[in-house]
């Protein structure tokens, strides 16, 4: 049989029609890339601003404020704490309240002064590259910049040096800035969305293409055992996935585990997915 477009044009118009009358394909077909869009467009950005940052000062003079206020203009950076100690900006990075911890040595001022071009301490969570490179480049930029306006006088001698002061950038969780350390436990929970989602939808869908949802539902089963006897097997399927994926993280990606893979599993379990 030859194609006629009387017949296509004719299909088309039914699906149109179909269409019109489902609000929840129209809902799907709208609503969802328009979710996504804002999403999206305001979560996925390569270019971070106002991270968290920790200041530990041991040296309380003007040119040390002048430095502090220069981090912040930058607008990479935002001021949590400028009077903490060591210890306690330590505790701060380590459960990820903090981005960076900018430590000013003793007699910082004296020292820059006196031309000795002290070091200034960042340590800056690696854990994701991708949020602290820019706010590094950033703050490299500062030691030839920051103090132009207060170099003048008496201690215009010190503009004519490289910089008055340097900075020593210490990278701490991933030092070495590999890419799967973050991304690849990530995907973990993008895998699983794809993956469970669709296939307990096909199940359900599959049941209503075949005409055996009404025969089902017609017999002493409750829809709510239907729809956890037809999820659960899936449920048990994610946990699979999600052991090949922590196997894979660890022993092909060389991902680095430091917590409770029990208390990972239990946060992450698939009955979120479907």
């Amino acid at each position: 049989m030859s194609f006629s477009y009387q017949r296509f044009f004719s299909v088309l118009i039914k699906e149109f029609i179909q269409i019109r009358r489902d609000p929840v394909t129209i809902a799907m077909l709208v609503m969802i890339p328009l979710i996504q869009l804002v999403l999206f467009g305001f979560a996925i950005n390569q270019n971070p601003r106002n991270l968290p940052t920790v200041i530990v000062s041991n040296d309380h003079s003007p040119l040390t404020r002048e430095f502090i206020s220069a981090i912040q203009n930058t607008k990479y950076f935002h001021i949590i704490n400028d009077n903490s100690t060591a210890q306690h900006a330590d505790q701060l990075l380590a459960s990820g309240k903090t981005q960076f911890i900018v430590t000013i040595p003793t007699h910082f001022s004296e020292k820059m002064i006196r031309g000795e071009s002290p070091e200034i301490l960042v340590t800056a969570d690696a854990s994701d590259p991708s949020s602290t490179g820019n706010a590094i480049s950033a703050l490299n930029a500062l030691p030839n910049q920051v103090f132009q306006n207060n170099l003048q006088g008496p201690l215009n001698y010190l503009q004519s040096k490289a910089a008055p002061f340097q900075l020593l950038i210490h990278m701490k969780y991933n030092p070495e800035q590999i890419t799967q350390y973050n991304i690849v436990p990530g995907l973990m929970g993008v895998i699983l969305t794809m993956s469970l989602v669709m296939v307990t939808a096909m199940a359900i869908t599959r049941e209503y293409e075949k005409g055996t949802m009404e025969s089902l539902l017609a017999t002493p089963v409750r829809p709510i055992e239907v729809m956890l006897g037809k999820i659960t097997p899936y449920v048990l399927v994610g946990y699979l996935q999600q052991l090949i994926i922590l196997v894979a993280a660890i022993f092909l990606f060389h991902v680095p585990n430091q917590g409770s893979i029990l208390l990972l599993v239990f946060n992450n379990t698939p009955f979120y997915y479907c």
